[in-house]
């Protein structure tokens, strides 16, 4: 098979970004740091049918995309996330569906010297099975030990690495002793693009019940707001009739002033035992309900006492 050459080769990369940027409407901008061509296959693999991946210097798709502003200006607001080892995943899938393929593949790394920890790493108490010659490379990382029938035994939990620190030659070593591979590599998605905006991946977590419960705190937001500064909105104003309201009641009931709603507070106030009473009443019929059940059960047990455990043609 004959080697195209490089100048064919980066005109078909041209036209292939730019069909598939007009073919479809959503794709991810990935981070593809310490990922490995045998990882990146089975990442095309499991995605077959569903995304594309497309990978390539950023020189290169940036000049693509510039060179396609005019057919789609909105493609602009992708050149700014374009930096470092990125690539593409396009979709017309759903973007969480293909997201979680994503995440589902990783793969477990040893915590390499010079690398960025992408997470906290912490060595769990354990007996080592290693030999007392080696309490001082313990010692040194000032992990608390002690020598259990001949080998060393990490006491207690011990937070090796944080977060964005460098792993040391040190820590590296010893994971690796301890055979802890803490690490899991994969393509990390940094910017969503879905028909011209883009937006950070956490968006997708966002659930219609999260939507429901931020759109009623503004509702309920703007309706206190309305009611201390009396000014009437379509969310005060049911608040407003409601308080409108008490302040009639109040009034009838201080005056000699009457209508249909008041007539009950009215009533309650002249004689507070008859609403009293009834509350009882309300009660006691359940409850007689309840004890009528066993003074039934208990006369059906009386009539089969009296045939004296016998039928009619015993």
């Amino acid at each position: 098979m004959v080697r195209e050459d490089k100048s064919t080769w980066k005109a078909n990369y041209f036209v292939k970004l730019t069909s598939l940027l007009d073919e479809y409407p959503k794709c991810f901008i990935v981070g593809a740091d310490n990922v490995g061509s045998k990882q990146m296959q089975e990442i095309r693999i499991a995605l077959r049918g569903q995304a594309i991946v497309l990978m390539g210097k950023n020189t290169m798709m940036r000049k693509a995309i510039r060179g396609h502003i005019e057919t789609n200006p909105d493609l602009e607001r992708l050149l700014p996330h374009i930096k470092q080892n990125v690539g593409f995943v396009f979709t017309k899938l759903e973007l969480t569906m293909v997201r979680d393929l994503l995440l589902a593949n990783k793969v477990k790394a040893p915590a390499k010297a010079g690398a960025i920890a992408p997470l906290d790493v912490t060595v769990p108490a354990q007996n080592t099975g290693m030999g007392p010659e080696k309490t001082s490379f313990f010692q040194a990382l000032s992990i608390p030990t002690k020598i259990t029938k001949g080998t060393i035994e990490i006491i207690q939990d011990v937070a090796l690495i944080k977060t964005g620190d460098k792993v040391g030659m040190s820590e590296s070593t010893l994971l690796n002793m301890l055979k802890i591979s803490p690490f899991t590599y994969g393509l990390i998605i940094q910017k969503v693009y879905d028909s011209g905006s883009v937006f950070d991946p956490a968006i997708l977590d966002i659930t219609d019940e999260d939507l429901l419960a931020k759109f009623t705190a503004g509702i309920a937001n703007v309706a206190a707001l309305s009611l201390a500064i009396s000014y009437p909105t379509v969310a005060s104003v049911p608040h407003s009739v409601v308080n409108g309201m008490k302040n009639l009641l109040a009034i009838a009931a201080a005056t000699e002033i009457t209508f249909k709603e008041a007539e009950t507070v009215k009533a309650f106030l002249a004689d507070p035992s008859a609403f009293a009473a009834l509350a009882p009443a309300a009660e006691a019929a359940p409850a007689a309900a309840a004890e009528a059940a066993p003074a039934a059960k208990e006369e059906s047990e009386e009539e089969e006492d009296d045939d004296m455990g016998f039928g009619l043609f015993d």
